[in-house]
């Protein structure tokens, strides 16, 4: 008898794909309401986030936020101000072009969701009168509101790539933390039993699109494509 395949490993829920809760326990998002100035009372490292964390008290209580580059503890923040400096919380529509910003909101009052990974930023290209397009990592420009919020800056934490791994045990921690999956297994080195891709015999590759009604453990490769193939230019 075979075993499952990992797709059907993965819906039967175990705690080897489960999300560890414990470290995603920081929610990163801006209050609704945020006036004057705040202070920020502590850095913390987080397992489950890949820069440091702000702790930020403010008029009504405390929330957190990934800390940009030089923050340091004791540092004011200024909410909706006018000076532009790093730290600062305002609307993209009173950001100037070329300032580096990052937790970005997708919609004012969502707390913030674009931009949170270590080291990574966003740049105001232009502003028009539908909103603020901004140039994100990607090198693609996006749309946002201008009564969007952001942080002024460049978030923390950008040599963590920069150090070798150098060996596969510090790297399960790191999964481990997380509890992510690792190693994997590639599904063309797997037999056929084991997975739909699985078998190189004869060195045919299978087709990746799964049909619309396939069972759970067929469903892999690519779900629904909107085209395949190469681009012809």
């Amino acid at each position: 008898m075979g075993k499952r395949i990992i797709t059907q490993a993965r819906g039967h829920g175990s705690m080897s794909y489960r999300v560890r809760r414990k470290a995603y326990r920081f929610r990163l998002k801006y209050p609704r309401k945020l006036e004057g100035e705040g202070t920020v009372v502590k850095l913390q490292s987080s397992t489950g986030h890949t820069a440091p964390l702000a702790k930020v008290r403010y008029n009504e209580g405390f929330f957190y936020m990934p800390a940009f580059r030089g923050m340091i503890e004791g540092q004011k923040i200024n909410f909706n101000g006018t000076e532009i400096k790093e730290g600062t919380i305002m609307k993209l529509k009173d950001i100037p072009v070329k300032t580096q910003i990052y937790n970005i909101e997708s919609r004012l009052g969502d707390g913030g969701v674009f931009i949170k990974t270590g080291g990574s930023s966003a740049i105001v290209n232009r502003i028009v009168k539908e909103g603020v397009f901004v140039l994100m990592p990607s090198k693609k420009e996006k749309l946002f509101t201008g009564e969007s919020r952001a942080t002024i800056g460049v978030i923390a934490g950008a040599g963590r790539l920069d150090k070798p791994l150098v060996k596969a045990g510090k790297n399960f921690y790191i999964k481990k933390l997380r509890n992510k999956l690792w190693p994997r297994t590639s599904a063309v080195k797997m037999n056929a039993i084991d997975h739909p891709f699985g078998s190189g015999r004869g060195k045919h590759p299978k087709s990746k699109i799964a049909k619309r009604n396939a069972p759970h453990g067929r469903r892999v490769g690519l779900l629904r494509p909107r085209r395949t193939g190469r681009k012809k230019r």
